[in-house]
């Protein structure tokens, strides 16, 4: 896909991951809306030309009216986490926090189900799970949990889809505004979470944006998972 002229929605447009692929597609001369819960806390940060919208990933209605009133469009970007990030043993874990974290799957889902039918036929989705699906650590049961539910539902997802594309993106850990503000904490909260990958350092929001691009890009990868995780799953 030459994106040149391309229409693309990116959800969670506003910040960290999103707002890195927000930034590559402006720059490859694609036609971008930024979406988020609260896009105006981003209404600097975006470049110039990029439109602004607010929906949660979560609601149905509003997706739906989103969607209608943006078609056709070509690209779909869902980098929306859409839920709280339970963490902790899961034997100890409060369960409506674990219930919680599956909101990133129906966040998903929700943007599959209400976008493909306007999305052109050879158009394509890029969604974003992480490497906890495949090599989940202590105390990440729930998100490796959902990763998973999110990989495969891809993969399925997919053959229904099919000449429209659906793939995903794997981060590692990645040093963006997730982990709070940048502070000194933050370096050294990564710096140890990454210390044992054969890369050990946090990736940039912009090396998995490229990720991103890639699967946009290249129009015989469907249904897969690329890992941008600076060796994790190796370890």
């Amino acid at each position: 896909m030459d994106i040149k002229g391309k229409k693309a929605l990116v959800f969670g447009g506003t910040s960290g991951i999103g707002l890195a692929t927000v930034q590559a597609l402006a720059t490859g001369g694609a036609s971008v809306v930024a979406i988020s819960r609260d896009p105006d806390r981003a209404k600097d940060a975006v470049p110039s030309g990029v439109m602004l919208k607010q929906c949660d990933v979560r609601d149905r209605d509003g997706l739906a009216t989103l969607f209608a009133d943006s078609a056709p469009y070509d690209i779909i970007i869902s980098a929306a986490t859409g839920g709280e990030r339970a963490v902790g043993p899961f034997l100890q874990m409060e369960m409506d926090g674990f219930q919680g974290a599956f909101d990133k799957l129906w966040g998903y889902a929700n943007v599959v189900r209400f976008g493909t039918e306007g999305l052109a036929d050879d158009g394509c989705i890029v969604i974003v799970s992480g490497t906890p699906a495949r090599k989940p650590k202590p105390g990440q049961i729930a998100i490796g949990a959902v990763g998973a539910a999110v990989e495969n539902f891809a993969r399925m997802a997919a053959l229904e889809m099919a000449p429209k594309r659906l793939n995903v993106v794997s981060p590692g850990i990645i040093d963006t505004p997730l982990f709070g503000p940048e502070s000194e904490q933050r370096t050294r909260a990564v710096q140890s979470m990454t210390s044992g990958h054969p890369i050990a350092r946090g990736g940039t929001a912009s090396e998995v944006a490229q990720g991103i691009m890639f699967m946009v890009e290249n129009d015989f990868v469907t249904g897969t998972t690329i890992d941008v995780d600076g060796g994790w799953i190796l370890t």
